[in-house]
């Protein structure tokens, strides 16, 4: 292994670490090692075995090496011009929570055309682990779900549990099933407690009670504890607010939530409680009402809708390529603030009539995108919770931006240390300067050139770097490409199909 080479796993595995909120402590924790071997590591100064860097990939859930096979890489020959249609996929982010919300019906649950990603896929092992039996159903991703009689809670998948930050949402379906469970979670203990407290502010009310120990969420329902006043949710999460409104689908009575998301995948949930039985008001504002049911046994068929996150990186590849494509099936509801900012850049699109989703509430469009000169923005961009700029599609304006005249300001208020990575923009010959671990100052416009770049460890700016190779002169290679198929089925081929020249290869 060269001193280089060493290096550069080094960076990947720090990367990966403070993507994932843990310190050097933390990580030697989970891997049973010292913080100074961790360091030595980070700096390129310890030989790896494969059996240490697959244990360091399984804590960190992030693919620096898989036994049998060493990590996929995307090579990109560009420029790019698309051209041609192509379908938004279903969105992830419903289809994982309605996973979690199987739990809830005693009956056969069929979820059309789930995203297979690797998300899915994690959760469909934890969903095996506990006896709940999944089929996936034809080619279009048809997926069927029957739960047993009893679930076996001390059976569950502790690997696939702890590669996926979606088992949280376990607790609110889980705590109507039996008085007391564990739940693993991948990171340190000061993160689990981090993270489970706003789901708390949630539950507690239903009489959930959750320690955070030895990587394990352990949880104790007291019965005799019911929701006597309206829940008032300390943090508008997406995550949060769908485990309370889990929680209230089997409580017989009625639940009012306060400061409740009302984003894409919180309506969907809203949309498959509805078909479940439950009454749910207000769906879409932050005040959700909801009778729930003693218990809930149905044959139930959903379709969730499309994801406006994907639909944002398809809009930014045909910008970034100053291409001409139709993006169909195109969540408006979801993206009009997105769209109103971009027309103020100067972006030119056509919109159809709007049509319904298969859920038969969202609101869907055809977009054909033309090619456009774009300037700065007037003011900063920063993301705000629906209705407000999706606080996921942010990073995609910073590849807008470089190729758009002027300066732009991109605010990214919500995650510590994101914007960090799309300064790997600068690596293609972007200039983005970052002001604090929030911002990042963007001149353009950019003239993209290929290099090598190792995918940085958070998913959208992951793709914002996979779109900048599209648009750049050369050759480019993206190494590490997991994170990207944790979010997005097929977006390589996908792209490809529309005249993308982008091959996926390993290293022998």
């Amino acid at each position: 292994m060269s001193e280089d080479y060493k290096g550069r796993i080094g960076n990947l595995i720090r990367d990966a670490r403070k993507h994932r909120g843990l310190t050097q402590h933390q990580l030697a924790e989970l891997l049973a090692t010292s913080q100074s071997a961790i360091n030595r590591i980070e700096k390129g100064h310890q030989n790896l075995s494969l059996e240490m860097l697959a244990r360091i990939g399984a804590a960190l859930d992030s693919e620096i090496v898989a036994l049998g096979a060493g990590p996929t890489h995307l090579r990109v020959t560009g420029p790019t011009r698309l051209s041609g249609s192509i379908d938004v996929k279903t969105s992830k982010n419903a289809g994982v929570a309605l996973l979690c919300a199987s739990l809830l019906n005693r009956g056969r649950t069929t979820l059309r055309k789930v995203a297979r990603i690797e998300e899915v896929n994690r959760l469909l092992e934890v969903l095996g682990s506990l006896g709940v039996h999944t089929k996936w159903l034809n080619t279009d991703n048809d997926l069927e779900i029957i739960p047993p009689r009893d679930l076996n809670l001390s059976n569950i998948d502790e690997t696939a549990a702890r590669r996926t930050r979606s088992v949280i949402m376990f607790l609110g379906p889980l705590l109507h099933r039996t008085d007391t469970f564990e739940l693993p979670y991948a990171g340190g203990c000061n993160l689990g407690t981090r993270t489970v407290e706003p789901h708390m502010s949630a539950l507690r009310p239903f009489g959930l009670e959750v320690k955070a120990t030895d990587g394990s969420y352990h949880a104790s329902v007291n019965r005799a504890i019911e929701p006597v006043r309206p829940i008032v949710l300390t943090e508008r999460g997406d995550t949060v607010t769908e485990n309370a409104l889990m929680a209230a689908a089997l409580h017989p009575g009625t639940t009012v939530i306060r400061n409740a998301s009302s984003n894409y995948m919180v309506q969907d949930l809203c949309f498959f409680l509805r078909k479940l039985g439950v009454a749910v008001e207000g769906v879409g504002t932050t005040t959700l009402t909801v009778t729930g049911r003693r218990e809930i046994d149905v044959d139930v068929d959903y379709a969730p809708s499309e994801d406006p996150i994907e639909a944002m990186s398809l809009l930014a590849a045909a910008i970034v390529t100053k291409s001409e494509i139709t993006i169909r099936r195109v969540p408006i509801e979801f993206l009009e603030i997105e769209l109103a900012l971009l027309e103020e850049m100067g972006f030119a699109y056509h919109r159809s009539q709007e049509y319904v989703a298969l859920n038969g509430c969202t609101r869907l469009v055809d977009l054909t995108t033309k090619p456009s000169e774009l300037h700065a923005p007037l003011d900063k961009i920063h993301p705000m919770p629906f209705p407000g700029l999706n606080i996921d599609n942010l990073p995609f304006f910073a590849v807008i931006a470089a190729v758009a005249e002027g300066q732009t300001l991109l605010h990214d208020w919500v995650y510590e240390n994101r914007a960090i990575y799309l300064t790997d923009l600068n690596k293609l010959g972007g200039q983005v300067k970052l002001l604090d671990p929030h911002r990042v100052m963007i001149e353009g416009p950019t003239s993209f050139t290929g290099t090598e770049i190792v995918c940085p460890p958070a998913l959208r700016p992951a793709v914002v770097i996979l779109l900048a190779m599209l648009a750049a002169k050369g050759t480019s290679v993206l190494r590490s490409t997991y994170v990207i198929h944790r979010g997005y089925e097929d977006l390589a081929e996908r792209l490809n199909l529309l005249g993308a020249n982008i091959e996926p290869f390993r290293d022998i």
